[in-house]
This record gives C-alpha cells, structure tokens and sequence, in this order.
C-alpha cells in the first residue's frame, strides 16, 4: 500500500491528512503551527497521523504542501533586504506606483501610503533600453552595471531583482545582469522580470519580480529546511508545494517562483471543495475557509474555481494567477472588543491565534473571541470528539462578559450572540465580493463551509445568501489538507503580444498557443509525467482597443482548429457585458496569450457511507442546551462518525466530529449525502435544490 500526504499550515492549527491511495481510508491529525519554523509542527504532524494509521512514514510516497511562509513574510514585513536594478530613468518607478488611492473622498488625506519592498537608495539605474517591439535602443552598458552591482553590495541587499523596460519583449539585457550579479554579489537571491512575469505594464512587472525576491530566501530556506528533514525522518517521498492557482509545483521550482504561492493555503481549500463538491452531484458552490485566524471565500462554477490574474495579500498586490480568494480577518479566534470612542461592537481582525488562543481553550488566554462566544452560547458543547477535547466554559463566560459590560447588553448570552452576529455579518460582506459584486447571484450558487469554525456558522451564512443547500464536507477542519492531497501538477507560459485581430490570423494565435504549451511541458515532463498524461487549457487577456483593461477569456482547444478568432469576440462579449452592461463597437485586441498544462489528478478511491434510513437516533449522544433568538432551547448532539447515508438531523442540533462542529438551526435539516456531506436545508424546501 501506499499513501499521499496533504499538508495544511494556518494561521492557528497545522492539518495533516493521509490518504490510502488504494482503499481511499483516510487519517487526520490537527497539531498546533510553529511560526517560528512551520516544519517543526509539519513534521509533529507527519509523525502522529502514521502513528495513528499504524504504517510507517516510509510507506509515503508525496507529501503535498499548502504553505504560508511566503504569505507571512510579506504580512509580517520580514522578507529580504531587495535590491532593484532598473532601466536608466525609472529610478522612482516603485515609489510613483499607480495614482489610486483606496478609500473615499478625500481618502488620501488619511491613508499611509505602503513602504516600497525594494527601498529607493537600494535602487540603481544602468544604461540600456528595448523597445516595445523587442528591438534594442540602447546597449547595454556593461561597465554601468558592474558600477551599480558593486554600490548595492556596498548596501548589504540580501536579494536582487532585476525589471529592464520592456524586457518582456526581449530579455537579453536581464540575462546579462544577471550573471554580472552573480559574479559581484555573490550567491544571493536574483528575479529577473523576464523570467518571473514576462508581460506587459511596468510597475505591476517590476513589483511582482522584487516581491519573488522579496519572500525567495525565507521560501528557499524553509522548502529546503523541510525536504531534508524529512528525508531525515524516514520518508522517501516527493515535496510537492501549491500555487497561488490551486496546481502543484516540484519543491525546487517553488523555491524560484515564491511569488506564486503567495495564496498557498487558501488554494488548497478551494481545490478540495470543488473535489467534495463533485462527490455530492454539485458544480456550482460558495466557499468559505473559517479557521482560528481568517476567514477565506471563493466562487466555484462547473467545479472549476474562478481564477484572477492579481493576488493580493495585505496591502500588496502582484500580479501573478491564482484563485480569486478573498480574505476577511473573521476566524474563530477573533477577538471582539469595543472601542472607547464608538462604544460599537467589533470583531477582528486581531486573533488570539494558537497561544494563547481564546480563553475556553484554557491556556491563559482572557480576550473574549468568536469560540468564547458560540461556548456561551452552547454551539460549542463543552466535551467535544467524544470527551478528547475540554473547553472552560466558566472562562468563556468570563470573557464575554467584558463585552457585556462594556456595551450595556443585558446578558452574556445576548453579548455572545452579538459576536455571533457580527463575524457572520463580516463574512457575509467577503462572500458578495465573489458573487454579487462579480456579477452572480448567490441563490444560484450551493454554499459549502469547512475550516475548524466555518461549520459553526454555515447555516446562519445559508440564510443570510440564500444559497441553498449548506454542504458541510467529510473532515471540514482539513478539507485544505485534502486539497493539498487531491490536486495535481501544473505550469504555465506566458507570452505579451498586442495585435489587433485585424493583425492575427487563426493560424498565428494556434501557432502562438501552442508554441506556448510546449514550453509549460517541460518542467511536467521532467517530473516523470508522459505528454499523454497531459492536459492543455488556454486562455487569453483580450480588451477592445482603446481600453486600458483586459479580461481573460479561455478558449476551448477545438476552436484552435477553425474560428478561434470569433469565438473569442463572442465569449468576450459576453463576459464584458455580464460585468459591465454595456458593450463597444471598437476592435477587439488580444494583450497577452497563455497556456496552463496540468498533470492528472490522482485516482483515489471515494467515501461511500452506508444507507441507514432516515432516523439518526443512532448517532445522538445527549441533549444540550442553546441559546437562540433570546432564548433557551433544548438540542441534540450527535456524532458525525455515526451518521449513516440518508439520516436527517433535525434542527436544532448540534453534530460533533474530531476537526470541528456543525451547528443546525431551528426550521432547518441536515441530510447525510452518500459521500459522507451533510447537507443542510430549510425544512420547508423538502429535498430539491
């Protein structure tokens, strides 16, 4: 037998899960993450889920990893000292940035403007210049460089980036400075625009290339860190690290292009709901990730997960593919508190995080949080996973009394149930950012909810969208774990190329597609794969000329063959008009064309549940007291691990499980999918959709 691991560090909890490729049996360990050195709770992990499936770590064979050291270094602003060589007469290109201010009127009255991660004394400008057209205006002047390199190894930069004018076009300036740079500064970091995103728009191109080097080190650092630990350990298995865009890349090709996985851990959430998603006969879902420190959404269509072309963490913005994951900072660990001046209440974005996390976790923690409160308010039992996990309910209570206190409410219940309010308030904003606000309309959409905290509030988040049925998956607090596990291998090529389609034949975009394709192969190839193992998909940034924004449009692989050009000015067309309202009778013009290559997904073997009629009594453990609506109500808990295939838990009721807890309402019900999801209702809706 042999095994696939999927690897999940967040903010508060590190997921592992192990997956039997021939039985599909899986086994799960939460451990608390180590921000210090995220591989030593990795590693803790590992060891405690073989220990719990009996086999030894020899008999893994791919650990596959959803990480967020990259993620953490630009938060915490502690990546690399970086040092930017640019084209002569752009010195200021980071600091002048775009002219967009966020906020209202006036916002830039109040906004600190971000500190560049490339200072400006740690910029050079060398003389060279290549035109729009890939032809060289200006040779380069090789002694400048050597000049300029030796005044930022003066400066003591740790990293190099290097984003000439245009390199995209030709990249041969950027090559050579490169190896001057290696020559003069030794071994240290170096990102070349060329390479890390070779397209158009200057300042997006130049701060994308000094963010890879930015985050390289820590990124290169902790891959390389792991692998050997690892290896150390007793497995002989292949790192595989997620991208930003929910594929996996080998080890050693992340630790080049850091810059993409910038949304690691969310993505491996994403990847595996569109997964259980399939299992339940659903194609079109919401998701939120509800953790101890975030909350993450997203939008999935045909089980395929939206994809942007920015990603944005914190304040930055890069651009560089990944899922279009939004973040709120609304996690179970979120602390609520009233300001002095407003005497509102608030939740988030603090966190108490793993320590000393919130006060019912009785670690010292005093600061009233989102589990402090559904502690209150009995969603959280006090003896969860059958009496292996204790929450200090006195502590809890303790807490939320402060926000009592402090706002005049009546109770600790009816505090709690404000924070309750709230962070589902706060998520329900995150959720129209990726529906409503990008054109789609919830109730069209089935809304899933995992993470440790997202079940606790899935129901409430159905009401409040009205996207029905609530899926609550197998195992949701390592659902991104699970993602991690299930996806596959996958590169792509990029290439800038502005031509009107009056200037494009057929033959020259399949041509160009293609050419494209072969080259995102490669590193597929290398990692063992067969071409016929391969799958291509293309997509393409088309505006209408004149306009000074793209939308990517993807192109099915058939049309390449005949009549590329008007399918394209059709699915444009009507993406722009869905977006917008409105369209232009201009040219269309393509900007800049792709081609992604992903490797298969794994066969693993589904969860099938036995049938056990529509009575869970079977599963109930006792009754349990909730607060709802001001007022006590009498529930049930069950225990999930009991639910047998087409059980119906009627609200409310609470479902307990080793990762997390599902909470379902009064007037709702949960009915057992065959794949093991719960899948919750309003009660008057019956069965259907």
């Amino acid at each position: 037998m042999t095994f696939r691991l999927g690897v999940d560090v967040g903010g508060t909890f590190t997921d592992i899960l192990l997956i039997n490729e021939d039985t599909g049996e899986s086994f799960r360990e939460k451990t608390a993450s180590t921000p210090e050195d995220q591989s030593v709770g990795v590693l803790r992990g590992i060891e405690a889920v073989c220990r719990t499936a009996g086999v030894g770590t020899d008999q893994v064979r791919e650990v596959l990893h959803g990480t967020t050291v990259a993620t953490n270094a630009i938060l915490e602003k502690k990546g690399a000292r970086v040092g930017l060589v640019t084209t002569k007469g752009f010195r200021q290109i980071m600091q002048i940035a775009r002219s967009f201010v966020p906020g209202g009127l006036a916002g830039w009255i109040i906004w600190p403007k971000p500190e560049p991660l490339a200072a400006l004394e740690d910029t050079v400008e060398v003389v060279e210049r290549v035109g729009a057209d890939g032809q060289v205006v200006t040779e380069l002047d090789e002694a400048d460089a050597r000049a300029q390199l030796e005044k930022l190894r003066a400066q003591g930069v740790e990293a190099l980036s290097i984003s000439f004018i245009n390199a995209y076009a030709n990249d041969a300036h950027e090559i050579r400075v490169a190896e001057l740079a290696a020559e003069i500064l030794g071994d240290i970091p170096i990102s070349r625009s060329s390479a890390v995103l070779p397209e158009l728009r200057e300042y997006e191109r130049t701060l994308t290339t000094v963010a890879n080097a930015y985050v390289q080190g820590q990124v290169s650092r902790y891959v390389g860190n792991l692998e050997r630990q690892l290896h150390g350990s007793g497995l002989d298995a292949d790192l595989s690290i997620l991208r930003s865009d929910g594929g996996l890349v080998s080890a050693g090709i992340a630790a080049d292009s850091p810059v993409s996985l910038l949304l690691s851990g969310p993505a491996g959430g994403v990847t595996g709901a569109a997964w259980v998603a399939e299992q339940a006969g659903y194609s079109d879902i919401l998701t939120f990730d509800m953790g101890g420190t975030s909350t993450d959404v997203s939008l999935i269509q045909g089980l395929t997960p939206k994809v942007g072309r920015e990603t944005t963490v914190g304040d930055l913005t890069v651009r560089a593919t990944s899922l279009d994951v939004r973040t709120v900072g609304a996690g179970g660990g979120s602390i609520a508190h009233v300001p002095p001046l407003t005497q509102a209440l608030r939740v988030g974005p603090q966190s108490a995080g793993a320590v000393p996390g919130p006060a019912s976790y009785g670690q010292g923690g005093t600061e009233p949080t989102v589990t402090d409160a559904d502690v209150v308010l009995g969603y959280l039992p006090p003896a969860l996973a059958g009496g292996e996990i204790s929450l200090d309910v006195d502590a809890a209570h303790e807490a939320v009394q402060k926000i009592a206190d402090a706002t005049g409410l009546p109770s600790v219940q009816a505090a709690a149930e404000g924070i309750h309010d709230i962070v589902n308030e706060n998520i329900f904003g995150a959720l129209k950012l990726v529906s409503t606000q990008q054109g789609f309309d919830p109730r069209d959409f089935a809304l899933m909810a995992f993470g440790g905290a997202g079940p606790l509030h899935a129901n409430a988040l159905g009401i409040l969208t009205g996207a029905w049925p609530v899926i609550i998956p197998p195992s949701p607090g390592v659902l991104a774990a699970y993602g991690d596990a299930t996806t596959s291998l996958r590169d792509e090529s990029v290439q800038t190329l502005i031509r009107r389609f009056s200037e494009l034949t057929d033959g020259a975009l399949r041509d160009l597609l293609h050419g494209l394709a072969d080259t995102a192969k490669q590193t597929l190839l290398e990692s063992g794969l067969t071409e016929e193992q391969l799958t291509v998909t293309y997509a393409v940034d088309l505006r209408y000329h004149g306009q000074g924004f793209e939308i990517p449009v993807t192109i099915d692989a058939d049309d390449l063959d005949g009549g590329a050009l008007d399918a394209l000015r059709k699915a444009f067309d009507s993406e722009h008009d869905r977006l917008f309202n409105f369209l232009l009778s201009n040219e269309h013009e393509l900007v800049t064309a792709r081609a992604t290559v992903s490797g298969p997904r794994p066969e693993m073997a589904a969860t099938v549940l036995a049938e056990g009629g529509v009575d869970p009594s079977a599963a109930a453990r006792r009754t349990h007291q909730l607060w709802f609506e001001g007022e006590h109500i009498e529930a049930t808990i069950y225990d999930r691990h009991k639910l047998l295939a087409g059980n119906v838990v009627t609200g409310p009721a609470v479902v307990a499980e080793m990762d997390s807890t599902t909470l379902v309402l009064p007037g709702h019900a949960a009915t057992v999918h065959p794949s093991g999801s719960l899948l919750i209702r309003p009660i008057d809706s019956g069965s259907e959709d």
